[in-house]
């Protein structure tokens, strides 16, 4: 993922009539794709104050969380490499404490330490999108050797340090929700309570647009520019969508997605698309990678991790959900039938 600071591409974009019925509209770019920002109900002072706040959450993201250029996170992986301690900011700390608690969620298929993994597969660099042979079998069975995790990471009194030299940090699957957390909080601090705020197709939203739900589109995995379905959510919402489509390369033909299995140190194959709704931006993110990785087994990774309202999208094409996500989703081909898949009880 490409993080660098954000740009105010578009001032806001008043439509409507009555100053504070209005739904105003701003454009940034972030994290490699166009952030939108939609308000309602809110003045033009109030907007306007939303665009300072915004740039400081992202940018301090940025410059934390950048896996691969000068970075919180870069320095925190050259001191893991050495061996070494290193302070970090409680902020900071938080962060990473919340990865792990996702990460044993899940049964370590959301692994963000695991970042050395995706780098041999090439993809902590800017030109991910190039053509390369995939890495020898070698490199990748001494990573799975090494077995890193986030149980390798020790926090105590401000200080990081893990004995597993092969850990690498990296939140790919978990720094865009953590910046749309940080994001939605600043709108409430601003007094703002209906508000949308969608970063390349991933999203939370609190409220309602008037009297209205928000409605989003969830984009098909393999009809370009297509839709698989529409969303209605409302109050305090995520949706976050994982999938092979999004970050990929080709090598003689064969195309090696972006998401990688913990298990086998190769890209997950059986599920090719998974949405989520959740409350929490950050989970929803986390969560959506997991159920891509997680393949035929995961209703029990929805259920360790809290979510139920998942729909995906299989490599034979079938469509599969939850009876909760089935209340909220209206698929864009209404001959397409969905399997209705219950969660286990724990």
């Amino acid at each position: 993922m490409k993080l660098i600071p954000i740009i105010l591409l578009l001032s806001l974009l008043v439509s409507g009539c009555g100053d504070s019925e209005r739904a105003r509209q701003a454009k940034f770019y972030a994290f490699g794709t166009e952030i939108d920002v939609s308000l309602y109900g809110v003045d033009a002072d109030t907007a306007a104050n939303t665009v300072d706040a915004l740039e400081q959450a992202f940018n301090n993201v940025n410059d934390t969380w950048h896996a691969w250029q000068p970075s919180t996170l870069t320095r925190i992986n050259e001191a893991i490499a050495k061996g070494e301690s290193i302070a970090i900011q409680p902020q900071v700390a938080a962060v990473i404490q919340e990865a792990t608690v996702y990460a044993d969620d899940s049964q370590h298929l959301f692994n963000p330490a695991a970042g050395k993994l995706f780098e041999l597969w090439g993809y902590h660099q800017d030109n991910w999108f190039e053509s390369r042979p995939p890495p020898a079998q070698e490199e990748i069975d001494a990573w799975l050797a090494a077995a890193p995790s986030m149980d390798d990471i020790s926090i105590q009194d401000g200080t990081l340090r893990s004995d597993n030299k092969q850990v690498k940090l990296g939140f790919g699957g978990f720094a865009k929700g953590t910046a749309v957390d940080t994001a939605i909080a600043a709108l409430k601090q601003q007094g703002i309570s209906n508000a949308i705020i969608n970063i390349g197709g991933d999203l939370r939203a609190i409220g309602r647009h008037g009297d209205r739900p928000w409605r989003i589109g969830i984009r098909h995995p393999r009809k370009e520019g297509g839709m698989l379905a529409s969303v209605a959510i409302e109050d305090d919402e995520s949706v976050f969508t994982s999938g092979d489509y999004e970050r990929y390369f080709t090598y003689e033909g064969e195309r090696y997605p972006h998401i990688l299995d913990p298990r086998n140190g190769y890209p997950a194959r059986d599920n090719i698309s998974v949405t989520v709704i959740h409350p929490q931006a950050a989970r929803a993110d986390a969560a959506a990678t997991a159920l891509v990785v997680a393949g035929k087994d995961w209703p029990q990774i929805a259920v360790s991790l809290g979510i139920d309202h998942v729909m995906l999208m299989r490599a034979d094409g079938q469509i599969e959900m939850t009876p909760a996500m089935t209340e909220q989703v209206r698929l864009s081909d209404p001959k397409q039938e969905p399997l209705i898949r219950q969660l286990p009880t724990q």
